[in-house]
Order: C-alpha cells, then structure tokens, then sequence
C-alpha cells in the first residue's frame, strides 16, 4: 500500500471539499487498490464570497502553504475557484507559482494545482469546446467566471447563478437540487455541463444522475481537481460514479 499525502489550501468557511475530494479518491481505492490518499489542509480566512473578502483570503496565500510545506506533501491542490478567476484571466498560472515558490521556499517540492486551473483542464480533456454551467455566486462574480472560461478558448453557451453570498450557506445546499436546476439552463448546443463551478457548493451525489439524465458528460470543480491531483501523482485518473472525467476514458491534456 502507497500513501499518498495532499495538501489543501481551502477557504476557512469551506466544508465541501474536504469531504467530496477524499470520498472520490476513497472510492477509487475499490477499483484501484494499492493506493491510499491521506489529507493535509491549511486554511485561510474567508466567509462571504464578495471581492473584498476574496483577495483578503489571497493575500493569505504564502502563510498557507508554508504550512503544508512542513507536512511535505506530494502534491498540493489550492480550492477555491472565484477567487483566483475573480483576479482576472490566466491568473491560476500566478496563483500556483506562488504557492510553488512558498513551498520551494521550505524545501517542499510538491507540484501544485488549482481548482480554477483543473476546471480548464478537466473541459480540455472531455474535449469540450463549449459548456454550460452552474455556481451559487452572485450574477457579477459568475459573469467574471464566465470571462475567464471563455478567455481559455471555451465558449460558455448558458450560465446559472444561484445567488448566495453566504459562503456557508453556499455548503449546505442540496445537491439533489442540481437535477432540477440545470433543466433550467439551454444545453442544445453544450458539450459538457459544470454542474457546480465552485469546490463549496455540493454536487458529488448528483453528478452521474445528471450525466446520465442530461446524456452529456458533467463535471464539476471538485471532480476536475481530483483529475488533476490524480495526473500529477502519476495515476490513473479513475474514480467510479464521478462522471466521465474521472471514468478513466478522458484524454490527458498538455500541461497548462
């Protein structure tokens, strides 16, 4: 048995993806065995998803993995999607060079990803050119994620906001709820479905009902990442009932 050691920088408010993230690379221990995933998080100070409150919690960003770096972990995934695509387009290239150079900084080598960096990843690798998705942001925050998809060379042809501010309340949304709500966006001329654009809102426990309902591949932030930490630890990047990024069929892309 391989333990594998992640470190997460998440949202101090956050309660998503310290649980989806570790059940799908849990699973993946069934049809995949002789690995095992154990979790390493550092947290940084937000509660409401508003500009102000999100470049707060980035300019937390050096503090946080130099506290990972201590654990020396062998990849680190920093999760929160808004508040790196709110900084403007491309801006997860910065924001993993930043946390590489603080872990490099404590002789920590751990490659690094981004929620927002795997998000695009993960469309690259459905081969999806155009996609709809879903977040709980307010109207102008997923505008900005809308701009920053579509600056990647993705074209997003219908876009849900669900408007909750609350980072909190954001976690305790039902993810039952998502098979209704992606009836409400227009998929005739989608490719893939981000059924949740953000690592907090929860969407695991929909997302191959959706697939299946919707007949086109759905993925979320969380499952993206977990493509992503998969790929940089060398493996498969395969965990069942995750939908088609992660059935182990999806073509790898080039690194960003």
């Amino acid at each position: 048995m391989t333990d594998h050691h992640i470190g997460l920088i998440v949202p101090s408010s956050n309660l998503t993806m310290e649980t989806e993230l570790p059940r799908m690379l849990n699973a993946r221990e069934g049809v995949e065995p002789g690995d095992r995933f154990v979790f390493h998080s550092s947290r940084m100070r937000m509660k409401h998803v508003t500009p102000e409150e999100l470049r707060g919690m980035n300019a937390q960003t050096e503090r946080a993995a130099g506290e990972l770096a201590d654990a020396r972990p062998d990849v680190v995934a920093t999760a929160c999607l808004v508040a790196i695509m709110a900084q403007g387009p491309g801006y997860h290239c910065t924001a993993e060079a930043e946390i590489r150079n603080a872990l490099r900084a404590e002789g920590a080598k751990a490659p690094v990803v981004s929620s927002a960096g795997a998000l695009l990843s993960g469309v690259e690798a459905l081969g999806a050119k155009r996609v709809a998705i879903i977040t709980p942001y307010m109207k102008p925050l997923t505008a900005q994620v809308v701009a920053y998809i579509e600056d990647a060379g993705i074209e997003v042809v219908d876009a849900l906001s669900l408007e909750v501010p609350d980072n909190l309340a954001v976690a305790r949304l039902d993810p039952a709820d998502l098979r209704e709500h992606r009836r409400r966006l227009n998929l005739s001329r989608a490719d893939a479905l981000v059924l949740s654009a953000c690592v907090q809102m929860p969407s695991l426990d929909s997302i191959q009902a959706v697939e299946d309902e919707a007949g086109l591949p759905v993925l979320s932030a969380a499952t993206a990442t977990a493509y992503r930490i998969l790929q940089e630890l060398g493996l498969p990047p395969v965990a069942p009932g995750a939908g088609s990024l992660l059935d182990g069929r999806s073509v790898v892309p080039a690194a960003r």
